[in-house]
């Protein structure tokens, strides 16, 4: 018998053609989900490569395995000629989507064998490969219309020119975030990694996750702050990467003196001052001009406002210009090194630093901040300065007793 007679002979024997259809669809999938899937998942399992076990999680064989079945279904339809059209069709349908599946979850492990390598520096693809998905669904939805309608693509695309303004409508959100992507990838304006302040949006962490929509960020709360990636573009944030660069952090903290407390420094003042080690070769030397200066003008130097003098204020100012130059963790040269004073406030005079620690670790960074003010609050009594704050309630109990507080 040959080939042709069992087809003809099946076509009109349609619960055994069915059965054959079944029976060769059964051992399709068998065959694929038990002997092709298995092994390909075997070998990415004894392999020491990551990247496979990435496309085996993501691409899932075993449900690949539906695809050999519908294949049999669709080659099969021929047996059953009274209904071959809708067969055919379905099994194509089921194909095309099984498909468009397993397209999107490529392009899922795609974006995350790229942001798995060793080298991977925080600039995602995820926006483009979220354009491709959508891409390919417009596709899927194409082909799944021209299947049920049996027109040709050409004809759908040209009708899709008179509800253009409606798909821009629908899909507005998409494209402007689609413009926005490319502005921040053009533009390296943020990257995953990347420590960020978003003040409209309550956000202050770290960007986690950037795709076509959405940039979520990590708030150092452990919370998450998701943002619309195209409002990105319109909003102010701040991005301090480039502090992470550089290799230093700001430094920009003030104490404030209580004016009441600032004078001249006298001689007993001067001597007990240059006995301090970090300024004895500046004392020396403002002594020395002082000295020199009341020599030549003694005969009216009766007042010390008649000549040059120097305050306890100016003296710890120097104090701390060298006290900071003597820690290793100071940045001297290279970066902005400033100790200065501010204008006077209602809260006395703030005697301000200016300068750059050298990390960026926020714990080393705070430690370092710490050791200085404590240091600098600590000394300032040392030149009969007094640290201004706000009265407590010590203080007016001292008041009362009519004792000093």
């Amino acid at each position: 018998m040959t080939t042709a007679e069992i087809i003809e002979q099946l076509q009109t024997n349609l619960p055994t053609a069915a059965g054959v259809v079944l029976l060769l669809s059964v051992i399709a999938f068998i065959l694929f989900r038990y002997g092709i899937a298995r092994l390909f998942m075997s070998l990415a399992a004894r392999s020491s490569s990551k990247y496979d076990d990435i496309l085996v999680r993501h691409l899932k064989p075993f449900r690949m395995a539906w695809l050999a079945p519908l294949v049999v279904v669709y080659i099969m339809a021929f047996l059953f000629p009274s209904a071959q059209e809708m067969i055919s069709k379905i099994a194509l349908f089921l194909i095309l989507w099984v498909s468009m599946i397993t397209i999107a979850a490529l392009l899922t492990a795609i974006n995350q064998i790229y942001e798995s390598r060793p080298n991977y520096n925080g600039v995602s693809i995820q926006g483009y490969l979220d354009i491709a998905k959508l891409l390919f669904l417009l596709v899927g939805i194409i082909l799944s219309i021209t299947l049920i309608t049996g027109q040709s693509p050409v004809v759908l695309l040209t009708g899709l020119g008179a509800i253009a303004a409606v798909l821009l409508l629908i899909f507005q959100t998409t494209i402007l975030s689609l413009v926005a992507s490319v502005q921040i990838a053009a533009n390296d304006l943020l990257k995953e990694g990347d420590w960020v302040e978003v003040p409209s949006y309550d956000a202050d962490g770290d960007v986690v996750n950037i795709n076509l929509h959405t940039i979520k960020i990590r708030n150092f709360d452990m919370t998450y702050s998701v943002i619309p990636t195209y409002k990105m573009i319109d909003v102010p944030y701040r991005n301090w990467r480039g502090m992470i660069e550089s290799g230093g952090r700001r430094i920009q903290r003030a104490l404030s003196v209580d004016m009441v407390s600032i004078k001249f420094c006298d001689s007993q003042m001067l001597d007990r001052l240059r006995k301090i080690d970090l300024l004895t070769e500046f004392m020396e030397e403002t002594i020395r001009k002082l000295e020199t200066y009341q020599d030549e003008h003694r005969d009216h130097y009766d007042s010390p406002l008649d000549g040059p003098q120097i305050t306890n204020i100016e003296v710890f100012r120097a104090y701390i210009n060298v006290y900071l130059k003597h820690r290793p963790d100071i940045y001297i040269t290279e970066r902005p090194f400033l100790v200065r004073v501010l204008a006077p406030t209602p809260n006395g005079l703030p005697v301000e630093l200016y300068i750059f620690a050298k990390t960026t670790d926020w714990v080393a960074y705070e430690m370092i901040q710490a050791e200085i003010f404590d240091h600098l609050l600590a000394a300032a009594q040392n030149f009969d300065l007094r640290v201004f704050q706000q009265p407590t309630g010590l203080d007016f109990s001292a008041m009362v007793k009519g004792t000093p507080a």
